[in-house]
């Protein structure tokens, strides 16, 4: 009964964690981007030992934590197996936990338990979970075993939103396989162009972390206090998705439309608040003014010349 209770709480356990994925927007097998290094997002996760490749719902929770961990490896391993190799796993990671199914046939008096691989008639299923750590959680792995760092094709980038980013003064830092904005201490740090499917779409993310950053207090000082989830988190989200179009337009760059799993936050957020996408699009202009001023005189006269930009900023404020 209790092995049966153990058996039902694990699978519980892993599909409230898939559920948790997707109500975040984060699916374990769709992401915008590979992982611009030597494994590719296609790669069935391994274990960096016995080379055997995960199966099942094991392949969807490491894809999972790859993704959530921005990992640029998809090879696995345990604790012992790190030791094993003279490694260690660095102090503060936190493992994922996956799971063995099998069977095994009780032993007579006397004898020891026998496990069969697929089981057989007299076979009793059981399932054991057990913890793994991403190669990159370890240091002093064997070389082969170490993700290079591959630097961003810069010729990828577009010759006037790479200068624009330049000219900002942001701190910006190309060759994460995660995008996102640090209000900490205040940096950006994105993928490499060549990591994305499409490499039009590396644009919008820059500009789309480009635009949170605009929020510090030392810029447009907006809230970023939101946690994930939030009311204040899903308003920041629309901004800088808002701001990242506008400054995109402005250079000419058409991207493609963001995958739907991304808006479900968006739209709880305008249902329950009418204002919400005049407050979030007067921002976002603000932000992406604040962007399009650094950029050269002769690239900007399309977007400068909006008649009386900061009158339409006061009357869309009014609305708030």
């Amino acid at each position: 009964m209790a092995q049966q209770q153990d058996r039902t709480s694990l699978y519980a356990e892993i599909t409230s964690k898939i559920v948790a994925d997707l109500e975040k927007g984060r699916v374990p097998w769709v992401q915008p981007w590979g992982s611009g290094g030597s494994a590719s997002p296609l790669d069935l996760p391994s274990n960096a030992v016995t080379k055997r490749r995960y199966s099942g719902i094991n392949v969807l929770i490491l894809w999972g934590a790859v993704i959530e961990g921005g990992f640029a490896s998809q090879t696995w391993l345990t604790f012992q197996q790190a030791k094993e190799l003279g490694a260690q796993v660095r102090r503060g990671e936190r493992g994922t936990t996956v799971v063995y199914a099998s069977r095994f046939i009780p032993g007579g008096k006397g004898q020891p338990a026998k496990v069969v691989e697929g089981g057989g008639a007299r076979g009793i299923p059981f399932l054991k979970r057990f913890t793994l750590f991403n190669a990159e959680q370890c240091d002093g792995l064997p070389e082969h075993l170490v993700v290079p760092i591959v630097p961003p094709a810069r010729d990828l980038i577009l010759p006037q939103a790479d200068r624009l980013i330049e000219a900002t003064g942001v701190d910006f830092r190309i060759g994460s396989v995660r995008a996102y904005y640090d209000p900490a201490n205040d940096y950006v740090r994105v993928p490499p162009p060549q990591a994305y499917f499409d490499v039009i779409n590396w644009h919008r993310t820059a500009f789309h972390e480009l635009t949170h950053a605009t929020g510090h207090s030392s810029r447009l000082n907006r809230d970023l206090t939101g946690s994930f989830g939030s009311k204040k988190y899903a308003h920041e989200e629309l901004i800088a998705e808002i701001g990242a179009a506008f400054v995109c337009a402005a250079l000419g760059i058409v991207p493609t439309v963001r995958h739907a799993d991304y808006i479900g936050a968006w739209l709880e957020l305008l249902r329950n608040d009418d204002r919400a996408i005049v407050r979030a699009a007067s921002a976002a202009s603000k932000a992406a003014d604040y962007i399009l001023a650094f950029q050269d005189k002769q690239d900007v006269d399309a977007w400068s010349g909006r008649a009386e930009p900061q009158q339409v900023h006061s009357a869309i404020d009014v609305a708030e």
